[in-house]
C-alpha cells in the first residue's frame, strides 16, 4: 500500500478534495452542482436545507480566500519567475493564514464525508520556519534548544490556538445527533524534546468517536509498561473498528483509554 502524497497547497487540497481539475478550477465548485443542490432543496426538510446552505457558504468562504491568496502572492512574485499558474508554485507566504486554510479543508472534508482520516504536518523542531507574525525574529529550531522559554511557548501557544480552532468549527457542525467532533478523534502532538531526545510527548486528543473514547480526563503514561506511539494508535483505531493484530512495534493497546 502506498502512502498518500503530501499536499502542501491549499488550491490543490481544494481542488483534490472537490475533484476541481482543468478548465474548472476558474470556477466555483457550487457551479457545478448548482441544478442539484436546487433539487434536493426542494425536497428536504427546513432544518436540512438550513445544513446544506451552512455547508455551502463554508465552501464558498474557503474558495473566496484562496482568491484572495493567490492573487496577493501573484502580486507579490517576482517578474523574473516567469507566468503565474494556479496553484502557486511555492508555499504561500503568509503562514498563519496558509495552516487555517488546510484546516478549513480538513473540516470541509469531514463535515461532507469524503474522508474520516487526515493528517496535517504543522512544523517540527527541525524547522526552519520563521514567526515575525508573533514578533519573533530566529527560526523555530534554534528556539527549540529552549525549549521551555518563552519564544519556544509562544510557538506552541500559536499553534495549539490553531487546533483549538479546527475543534470549534467542527463542534459547529451538526451530524446526526450531535457534532462532526463528537464522531471524530482529533489529536495534537507536540514533540516537545530536550537535548535531541523525547523521552515525553505530550498529547491532546479532543471528540469521542461516538463515545467510544472517554474525554475530560488526563492520563500520565510515564512510567506505564506500555506507552509507546504505535500502541495508542492501535488502540484509536480499535475504536474506530478497525481491528488489526498490531501495529508498527505495538501488539498491545494503551490501557486506561
Amino acid at each position: 500500500m502506498s502512502p498518500v502524497p503530501a499536499e502542501m497547497h491549499p488550491a490543490l487540497a481544494f481542488d483534490s478534495l472537490f475533484e476541481n481539475q482543468g478548465n474548472r478550477t476558474h470556477l466555483s465548485v457550487l457551479d457545478l452542482v448548482t441544478d442539484q443542490l436546487k433539487h434536493v432543496a426542494g425536497k428536504v426538510s427546513h432544518l436540512d436545507r438550513a445544513r446544506i446552505d451552512e455547508y455551502t457558504t463554508s465552501v464558498r468562504e474557503v474558495e473566496q480566500r484562496l482568491s484572495r491568496m493567490q492573487t496577493q502572492d501573484r502580486e507579490e512574485q517576482s517578474p523574473t519567475q516567469g507566468t503565474w499558474q494556479r496553484p502557486p508554485a511555492g508555499v504561500p507566504s503568509r503562514l498563519d493564514e496558509h495552516v487555517r486554510l488546510m484546516l478549513d479543508i480538513v473540516a470541509l472534508a469531514f463535515q461532507a464525508d469524503r474522508t474520516r482520516i487526515a493528517t496535517l504536518l504543522l512544523t517540527n523542531n527541525l524547522s526552519g520556519q520563521v514567526y515575525p507574525f508573533l514578533g519573533l525574529k530566529v527560526d523555530h529550531h534554534n528556539y527549540s534548544h529552549n525549549w521551555d522559554g518563552q519564544e519556544f511557548a509562544k510557538i506552541t501557544r500559536f499553534w495549539v490556538e490553531q487546533y483549538s480552532s479546527l475543534l470549534q468549527k467542527l463542534d459547529s457542525m451538526q451530524e446526526g445527533d450531535g457534532t462532526v467532533l463528537d464522531h471524530s478523534c482529533i489529536m495534537l502532538a507536540n514533540e516537545q524534546w530536550t537535548a535531541h531526545s523525547a523521552p515525553k510527548i505530550p498529547l491532546l486528543m479532543a471528540g469521542g468517536l461516538n463515545g467510544a473514547l472517554t474525554t475530560g480526563r488526563s492520563l500520565d503514561y510515564e512510567h506505564a509498561k506500555e506507552r509507546r506511539m504505535s500502541s495508542l494508535l492501535l488502540t484509536v483505531m480499535d475504536r474506530m473498528g478497525v481491528i488489526m493484530p498490531e501495529f508498527g512495534n505495538s501488539k498491545v493497546q494503551l490501557p486506561e483509554l
